[in-house]
């Protein structure tokens, strides 16, 4: 969970891409790290296997310094989509205080989706994290594949669940940034109900989401990685 040390006056979040294997978790980390403020963002670290699939997790810290004084980080993380590394993603969603779903919109991934959807909800309780409570957004990705389930179907999606959901083309930069907005905005909610982070420590939701979110760089090319791509339910 949030890490708040008054001493060195740092505030640390932990947002996990959560989604199954080849939705576009680690597109989406690729895409942001391009389109950030070279200022506000960190190093990209991707551990890959030989067929280019994330095998344990991918790292970008995000930052930014507090008008009050605060530096503000903010570690984006991804899990391995593969059904045999449950345990690392489990590892990876402990102490998360937002998830970003990275859903494939391609019809034949339904299963895939309700399947990867059902396991974040069990690992989330295993780390003693409640998913009806816990920051969540949904991002359906890969529209720019064929066979993708229409926007009609999206929408009750997004109707019958607490999440927001989010359409995203990500190996084009498309609706990554909004993804990202949207699950910092109510993270940060979430996080000043609890510790009143206006009050206590002067960290306004603007501030904190429009210095986070700073571009800098240009969307990735079509063609520049891997084929990319609700409180009631599964996406």
């Amino acid at each position: 969970m949030v890490q708040i040390n008054l001493e060195a006056r740092e505030i640390t979040l932990k947002i996990v891409y959560y989604g199954p294997a080849l939705s576009g978790k680690t597109t989406n980390l690729q895409a942001v790290h391009q389109l950030m403020d070279a200022n506000a963002r960190g190093r990209l670290m991707i551990l890959d296997t030989s067929d280019d699939r994330t095998l344990f997790f991918d790292l970008m810290p995000v930052y930014f310094r507090s008008r009050s004084g605060f530096t503000v980080k903010v570690k984006l993380f991804t899990v391995p989509g593969q059904v045999m590394h449950n345990s690392t993603r489990r590892i990876v969603l402990q102490g998360a205080d937002g998830v970003a779903f990275v859903a494939d919109s391609q019809k034949e991934m339904a299963q895939a989706n309700n399947d990867s959807w059902r396991d974040m909800q069990q690992n989330l309780r295993l780390n003693g994290l409640d998913p009806t409570t816990l920051p969540i957004v949904i991002q359906f990705n890969k529209r720019d594949m064929p066979d993708v389930r229409p926007d009609e179907e999206l929408d009750e999606v997004a109707r019958r669940g607490r999440e927001k959901v989010f359409k995203a083309v990500a190996i084009r930069g498309d609706g990554v940034l909004e993804t990202l907005e949207g699950i910092l905005r109510m993270t940060w909610r979430s996080l000043d109900e609890r510790y009143q982070l206006a009050e206590k420590l002067g960290i306004e939701e603007a501030e904190f989401v429009d210095n986070l979110l700073r571009r800098g760089g240009t969307p990735p090319a079509p063609g520049a990685g891997p084929g990319q791509p609700g409180g009631g339910g599964a996406p």
